[in-house]
């Protein structure tokens, strides 16, 4: 396995310089800057990820402005008491993306915020305090607590929302094969594992965070 400057340069190497190398990537807020983000926020970004699986974010975002009208700011005390009359309605209203499916995870994801604020304090609270070299396990938990937030869609989630976060891309994918991390897509609890350990081992040798490093293995590739 490379180490992390190696995989810089080639990515240096692919993009004009170790500068264009690294523009652009978002950097991680801090565990209280998570925490202090509001509920909504986390329930309004779950929303737009479970919208866009399998759809143009260009169709989303145009609806975007009537999507948060007709869930009243994804408050997720009033989405999580939402009865099936008003899922119906929703279902029908043309300002959403009418999946009765997706819909309920949304009602479903705001009581697993609710119910995760009872406990923590918000929502943020709980995603901030969470160790990154248990990455893999904060998305295991999105998973078992919440709805439609495996795959790409928690991770997603989570990197917007300013969490230290990597992403399994194509081109992230690709580099770790390459690297030997993995054989294929890190799809099992070993290989996700593998994936973290590596992610681990760059973060300490670098100093870098995993959005960094994310990013710089698919600017190695793509």
């Amino acid at each position: 396995m490379r180490s992390f400057e190696e995989i810089l340069a080639i990515a240096a190497g692919r993009k004009g310089g170790q500068e264009q190398a690294l523009a652009g990537i978002i950097q991680p807020l801090t565990a209280d800057q998570l925490a202090a983000l509001p509920d909504a926020a986390w329930l309004s970004q779950m929303a737009r990820g479970i919208f866009q699986a399998g759809i143009s974010w260009k169709v989303v975002d145009a609806k975007w402005p009537g999507i948060e009208e007709a869930f009243q700011g994804f408050d997720p005390g009033a989405v999580s008491m939402l009865d099936e009359d008003r899922i119906e309605a929703l279902v029908n209203d043309r300002r959403l993306i009418r999946s009765g499916p997706k819909i309920l995870a949304i009602r479903e994801n705001a009581q697993f915020i609710r119910d995760t604020t009872a406990d923590y304090g918000s929502f943020g609270r709980r995603v901030g305090d969470w160790p990154d070299t248990d990455f893999i396990g904060l998305l295991a938990w999105l998973v078992k607590g919440g709805s439609r937030l495996g795959g790409a869609t928690g991770a997603y989630m989570l990197r917007q929302m300013g969490k230290e976060s990597f992403l399994l891309s194509q081109d992230v994918t690709a580099r770790l094969m390459a690297e030997g991390v993995i054989d294929g897509p890190a799809t099992s609890q070993k290989s996700l594992r593998a994936v973290q350990a590596a992610f681990d081992g760059w973060k300490a040798e670098s100093g870098r965070s995993f959005n960094e490093i994310s990013v710089i293995l698919a600017r190695s590739i793509g």
